[in-house]
């Protein structure tokens, strides 16, 4: 199942990351005192708080997202209620396992399937990763809030805060990821219906969130679930595309791989490709970076998948 891969902070190497790294020298002089709290909270809200930097070097960026992910998610043991900081965690380890080891499996798996089955399990270590941190800041705020999802009775379901809706999102993304990589473990893929209704309770709160992120994960999962309905996953791509599609090449790599391929257009499949270069080139950055990597790869063993 394709995920969306919405603009977030993972990449960025930036001024406040460098004054968080200052503040780690004073956090080593200090003892468990309000100060040091003080400390670590403006450490995690400097992180949390991260634009995505202009950087488009995948090489670099895989090299600073895994120090990254080490310190945000040393500082969210600190300060566990964070809810920001809990979100920037999740979204990092779901773009890092979208964007460079899930990948890497799917390149690997002709030549070496038994390292590209290794990927992918690891991959899916870092979904789950980023899954136990967006569900438990959801948790904090609503105790019982998985216990609720899971009631067969809508009116029953926890309802969202609009700034819930960020942690809700990259919950259910990075739940769909671990369940495409699950197939062997049937109570991993019992949840999928789970992650469905919160992506759906997401939506029912800010359709549009992520620049058509949102809307692409719904379509995704209604292409994945049991009875999905394919008009209705078209109509969510058609949305994410008219959402995001003019400066992210990510909603057009997701319908091609979500509806073009799985229809054998081999045809429409080249076009949103060739249309989501086309974007990457005209707004280069690190999301539409790998997403150029993916569009030429998948253009270039379009012969074996079609």
């Amino acid at each position: 199942m394709p995920l969306p891969f919405a603009p977030s902070r993972l990449f960025a190497l930036t001024l406040p990351l460098l004054r968080a790294l200052g503040l780690c020298l004073l956090l080593a002089t200090l003892g468990a005192c309000s100060a040091r709290h003080l400390i670590v909270q403006s450490m995690a809200n400097e992180l949390a708080s991260q634009g995505q930097a202009p950087e488009d070097d995948l090489v670099l960026a895989r090299e600073a997202s895994a120090f990254y992910l080490k310190l945000s998610e040393s500082l969210l043991r600190e300060v566990p209620d964070n809810a920001a900081l809990s979100e920037a965690v999740a979204t990092g380890f779901t773009q890092y396992a979208y964007a460079f080891v899930a990948f890497d499996a799917e390149r690997l798996d002709t030549r070496d399937a038994k390292t590209a089955q290794l990927l992918r399990e690891r991959a899916a270590r870092l979904y789950a990763r980023a899954h136990r941190h967006a569900m438990a800041a959801l948790e904090r705020a609503q105790p019982g809030f998985r216990k609720a999802l899971e009631s067969s009775r809508a009116s029953d379901w926890p309802p969202l805060k609009n700034e819930q809706v960020g942690l809700a999102y990259w919950a259910a993304a990075s739940w769909g990821g671990l369940i495409s990589l699950s197939k062997d473990n049937p109570d991993t893929v019992a949840d999928l219906p789970l992650a469905v209704r919160l992506a759906q309770l997401a939506y029912a709160r800010q359709p549009a969130y992520g620049e058509g992120a949102l809307t692409g994960l719904m379509a995704s999962f209604e292409g994945a679930r049991p009875g999905g309905s394919s008009t209705q996953a078209l109509s969510y791509f058609d949305q994410a595309i008219a959402l995001g599609g003019q400066h992210h090449a990510g909603p057009l790599v997701a319908k091609a791989e979500g509806v073009a391929l799985p229809a054998g257009d081999r045809a429409a499949f080249d076009a949103l490709l060739r249309q989501a270069l086309a974007v990457c080139a005209a707004h280069p950055g690190m999301q539409n970076a790998v997403m150029r990597e993916r569009a030429l790869w998948l253009l270039a063993t379009a012969d074996d998948l079609f």
